[in-house]
């Protein structure tokens, strides 16, 4: 604890530089970036131009209304290595006796899953120009669109690396986090609200967990163009949460 006390800006910056480019090399030096960024473009894609075509109308609300179902998926299919494949082949143990910190390890792959998450929604600005050249979406809409996605993408990557670190089964650490994206998704569905208040109507139990716990309402004011100051909280608040306690298990695991 000492050491990363007395650590520079300067060094800690340098050893978080080290973990991303340690990270990202892993992910384009095989398929995986590869292959999640052609099923991730093919699929969001696909489902813009069905909602498009059905609709004819020139904006993107049908697309960032729908890939929430998909990146609650996707993401935990980014983030299920990060630490799983560390603690199966017992490599974990060796990076944090590398002169960095558990937080610098930690923010370093997250950098790097929300680097390949950026270009991920980076891919679909093609989207942004056809509709430019068919007619004059609305560009302030489209652009809390977008602050939705990557605030959206960055607590899934923030939990899914979380889970990572709990266990050396990368399959483990899929279902945890696509298991918690499902609960935070679903708690904002007006179905399923009305039906956990109908089960317990004096505690109104999906009423509270739609206003406490899911990540609808505030990522469906991005969506609505409303960029409120309790959804950047909630965002940043419960990502940093997460990461807060991946450092702590490896701190944990290291002492």
């Amino acid at each position: 604890m000492s050491a990363s006390n007395s650590m520079t800006a300067a060094e800690f910056g340098h050893g978080l530089r080290v973990i991303t480019a340690r990270e990202l090399a892993a992910y384009f030096d095989s398929t995986i970036a590869y292959v999640y960024t052609i099923a991730f473009l093919l699929l969001s894609h696909s489902i813009f131009m069905n909602d498009f075509f059905l609709a004819g109308v020139v904006d993107m609300s049908g697309y960032f209304e729908l890939l929430p179902l998909l990146l609650v998926f996707f993401v935990p299919a980014v983030t299920m290595r990060l630490w799983a494949e560390e603690r199966k082949h017992r490599t974990a143990e060796l990076l944090l006796t590398l002169p960095v910190t558990p937080i610098q390890a930690v923010l370093g792959k997250y950098l790097a899953a929300l680097t390949l998450y950026g270009l991920f929604l980076a891919g679909s600005l093609p989207i942004v120009v056809m509709l430019l050249a068919l007619g004059d979406p609305d560009l302030g809409l489209i652009f809390s669109g977008y602050l939705g996605l990557f605030l959206f993408g960055s607590l899934f990557l923030a939990f899914g690396e979380f889970f990572s670190s709990l266990t050396s089964e990368q399959i483990v650490a899929f279902v945890a986090a696509t298991l918690l994206g499902c609960i935070l998704l679903l708690t904002g569905n007006a179905g399923v609200v009305a039906v956990l208040d109908g089960l317990w109507p004096s505690f109104a139990l999906g009423t509270l967990l739609y206003e406490s716990v899911s990540v609808m309402p505030h990522y469906e004011a991005f969506v609505r163009g409303a960029v409120r100051l309790d959804s950047l909280a909630y965002f940043f608040g419960c990502s940093a949460v997460f990461l807060w306690m991946n450092a702590f298990v490896l701190e944990r695991d290291r002492g």
